[in-house]
């Protein structure tokens, strides 16, 4: 704040180039003996009154003038004037978006969870006058206030609410800020939670329980996969068994693909030969082999 304080108060380039010009045209005047050293010191020090009383406030600043330490009002944006000694600038006043990071460490969740967790509100003055006036340094105070309420948040929740509903907890923490700032005249608009630490031992077991909670999935999965095959095989049965034509019929086919394979050698009962004519069927596979060849 002071060096904010140096670029926009008695220094700023307004000011000085004011100065600087008053200041040359006394020293002037008083080596060509124009003036006297009395009138000399004089416009010496209506300069610097006339130099002091110029300031600057950035386009999204307010400045907050007292008057014999009384509030007299905002300035700004851009150059304004105040009467020297008796009025006072006393601060600047940033109306933009702000953010500010915060963090719990080792706080206990409902469920007795020591987590670390890292967040980060946007805010901004909306009342400048209320702001300079109702609270002295209302930055430290949002701070505070933020990493307060993210403590009570997390002592209100357990860590799987954390973890799966972040953006309810974030917009539960903006309103608790949000009803704690605005009679400053300041608005949190967005919380956003960064990150949330866990202790190791217990992300390596919920890491564990989930790998054994996949395998469980993938064997009921499976499990369901056997019991409809079996079903769907039980109904192909029904088809097969008065219909003799049609189950000889499946087993050719079976004894086809098998035979086509390259390097597959299947055995079967020599009877099959002749109920099957599979010596008819072998031939035929050899011979597209041969072609392919």
């Amino acid at each position: 704040m002071k060096a904010n304080f140096v670029t926009k108060g008695v220094f700023n380039p307004i000011s000085a180039m004011v100065f600087i010009i008053l200041a040359g045209s006394s020293v002037a005047l008083y080596v060509f003996n124009v003036i006297g050293i009395v009138l000399f010191v004089a416009l010496l020090l209506c300069a610097i009154l006339v130099a002091s009383s110029i300031n600057i406030a950035d386009q999204w600043e307010k400045g907050v003038v007292l008057r014999m330490g009384k509030y007299n009002g905002l300035r700004g944006p851009g150059p304004f004037m105040i009467i020297p000694v008796i009025d006072k600038v006393v601060n600047y006043i940033d109306q933009r978006i702000r953010v500010t990071e915060f963090k719990a460490e080792q706080t206990l969740t409902k469920d007795t969870v020591p987590v670390n967790v890292d967040a980060v509100v946007y805010w901004t003055v909306w009342d400048v006058e209320k702001a300079a006036l109702e609270v002295q340094d209302y930055e430290r105070a949002i701070a505070y206030i933020a990493q307060t309420g993210l403590r009570d948040t997390i002592g209100k929740n357990e860590l799987s609410e954390l973890l799966q509903e972040r953006d309810k907890i974030a917009e539960d923490l903006q309103k608790v800020l949000d009803n704690n700032t605005n009679s400053w005249g300041i608005t949190c608009q967005t919380v956003g939670i960064k990150d949330i630490i866990i202790p190791q031992a217990l992300a390596d077991a919920m890491s564990k329980e989930a790998q054994a909670e996949r395998e469980r999935r993938a064997r009921v999965i499976l499990g369901t996969a056997e019991t409809e095959i079996a079903e769907k095989f039980a109904l192909a049965s029904l088809q097969y068994k008065d219909n003799p034509v049609a189950l000889h019929l499946r087993g050719m086919n079976m004894l086809f693909e098998g035979l086509k394979e390259k390097g597959s050698m299947v055995i079967v009962p020599s009877s099959a030969l002749d109920s099957m004519n599979l010596g008819a069927m072998g031939g035929l596979i050899s011979l597209a082999k041969t072609n392919e060849k």
